[in-house]
């Protein structure tokens, strides 16, 4: 078979299972769209900025679990999708970004719409790599699989110069799809070490974070909790692996966590984390963090094992492996004292949430919209305060339908995952909340959602600023405002019908909640913007760089 190295890209994607491929085509790609316009297999989804492109294909990939693909052209292409490209190392998400490149005897040159792509890409991908030739790519796109989505996973980047694309290859026969691989089996003498710790325990705590879900192993961490009667805490990437409402559910720990979480952390004897990184939201000061127990750390990535703490026990291994291989060396036991004590902090010091009954409040919103979306919708979050009054209010059931971005906290993250997410699974509700800062982000891809007509219902709580920023300079810098309120704020909803997106203004609706029920009883897009006061505060706080007991309330 003599074929074309773009083509050769797509029939490899094909092979792969792709089936949808967001981007932008620009001079540099314009041979693989070619190839992709011959396809009947994958479908493009035409995104309005790179940027939203990488994280159409995020939300894909979260929700689907494989590999998101996104193409973007040379130049300024490239550098749109960098912040995307960044997100998905943090939040270790595969993504396999094809980018076009300028022809060979070009590059070095400053030519048209040139930039050194792999030097750009190298910190922020777990690799990178570009097509010296089109029979390289025989190998390379499989091999971009094979890394995106195995151990810990996250983005691979291939560079394809054009004439790369053009060039011509004779294909004798077609390699095996890539695969992800798996991490190490988890050490047997490393699990005894870790059982016979948890069986002595007297104050244990279950630390679970995004790589439990990633791994697929909410099932194993729950039995794990109810076997050993573990209070289990969470990173904001691992809520809802304890369903909301579970007895030995504690919530979010860190920054925006509750009093009593952290305090019951903080008493602890004994930390098994599985799947978290020991991340400053999460921990606060590190070393006020845990002060006085041992840990045990399960994580797919070695680099993370004694990188921030150094554990008592340090496993290399998949969460599920590991869990599912813990579990039967673990004893049953209750632990009425401990559990007595847990509870006496949380009757102390519970989180507030005022205004849960007013649907034009923040907790009270949250509630209202979880209760019209139903336990299985899909939600994601753009970065702010909204996420965070989210991550403490939602009554998540489901981990896997919870997307949003935690590592490096993108604003303008919510929309375009949201339409990913809803491109993966088409029969699912997405409701994406928003704040207007964060929205204006990427709000060109209200055009990609209004033309591609999904159940996507976007939540804005508008308080014209950049509420988290706002409400830090009032906690930390004097209550001056700089820089942080929007003079003249932008009318949402004039906004979204412009683009083609239905919107209601719940400030304006002589019953909100009447007017909620409304917007997502009818199937499609639509953009609820709520008027919020920039008053309102996420609380508790740690300051950066305290210790998380020493939160403001």
């Amino acid at each position: 078979m003599n074929i074309t190295g773009a083509e050769l890209i797509i029939q490899l994607l094909e092979r792969q299972g792709v089936r949808r491929v967001a981007g932008i085509p620009g001079g540099a790609l314009l041979p693989l769209y070619q190839a992709l316009g011959a396809s009947t297999r994958i479908r493009h989804i035409l995104a309005r900025h790179e940027q939203g492109a990488g994280f159409i294909a995020q939300g894909m990939a979260r929700i689907s679990g494989r590999a998101g693909v996104c193409f973007a052209t040379s130049g300024p292409g490239v550098t749109n999708l960098l912040t995307a490209i960044a997100d998905a190392k943090l939040d270790s998400v595969p993504l396999v970004c094809i980018t076009g490149q300028v022809p060979r005897a070009l590059i070095g040159t400053d030519a048209f719409q040139e930039v050194k792509t792999g030097y750009l890409a190298e910190p922020i991908t777990k690799a990178n790599f570009i097509a010296q030739s089109a029979a390289e790519l025989v190998d390379l796109i499989p091999e971009a699989f094979r890394i995106a989505e195995g151990g810990r996973p996250g983005p691979v980047l291939i560079d394809v110069p054009k004439d790369v694309q053009l060039e011509r290859v004779t294909l004798l026969d077609w390699p095996a799809p890539g695969r992800g691989y798996a991490p190490p089996p988890p050490a047997p003498d490393a699990l005894a070490w870790a059982a016979r710790l948890i069986d002595g325990a007297q104050r244990p705590v279950l630390y679970l974070g995004g790589g439990v879900v990633k791994a697929g192993a909410q099932a194993e961490a729950r039995a794990l909790a109810e076997r050993a009667d573990l209070p289990t805490t969470t990173t904001l990437m691992a809520l809802g692996t304890l369903p909301h409402g579970h007895p030995l559910a504690l919530g979010m720990l860190g920054m925006h966590g509750a009093c009593s979480t952290n305090q019951i952390i903080d008493e602890c004897d004994l930390l098994i984390a599985v799947g978290a990184r020991f991340d400053d939201r999460a921990t606060g000061r590190v070393d006020q963090f845990c002060r006085h127990a041992k840990i045990i750390h399960i994580d797919a990535d070695r680099r993370e094992l004694g990188k921030l703490k150094t554990p008592t026990v340090g496993i290399e291994a998949d969460a599920r492996a590991a869990l599912q291989a813990l579990l039967p060396q673990v004893r049953e036991k209750p632990r009425a004292d401990w559990r007595r004590r847990v509870d006496a902090l949380r009757a102390e010091r519970p989180l507030r949430q005022p205004g849960r009954d007013d649907p034009l409040r923040p907790y009270g919103l949250i509630a209202a919209v979880a209760e019209l979306a139903g336990p299985d919708a899909i939600v994601t979050t753009d970065v702010g305060q909204h996420q965070m009054w989210v991550a403490q209010a939602y009554p998540f059931a489901r981990a896997d339908r919870w997307l949003t971005s935690g590592g490096l906290g993108t604003m303008g993250f919510g929309l375009p995952a949201a339409i990913g997410a809803a491109l993966a699974q088409p029969d699912t509700r997405a409701v994406c909340f928003s704040g207007d800062a964060s929205l204006l982000m990427n709000v060109q891809e209200l055009a990609t959602l209004a033309e591609l007509n999904l159940d996507v219902k976007i939540v804005v709580l508008d308080n014209a600023a950049l509420g988290m920023v706002c409400q830090q300079q009032t906690m930390f810098y004097g209550d001056r405002h700089v820089g942080s309120t929007f003079a003249r704020p932008t009318d949402l909803c004039a906004l979204a019908q412009a683009f083609g997106v239905p919107a209601i203004d719940l400030g304006e609706a002589g019953d909100p909640r009447a007017a909620l029920q409304k917007a997502f009883a009818v199937p499609g897009p639509c953009l609820i913007r709520v008027p919020v006061s920039a008053a309102e505060q996420v609380l508790p706080m740690v300051a950066p760089g305290a210790a998380n007991t020493q939160a403001y309330e």
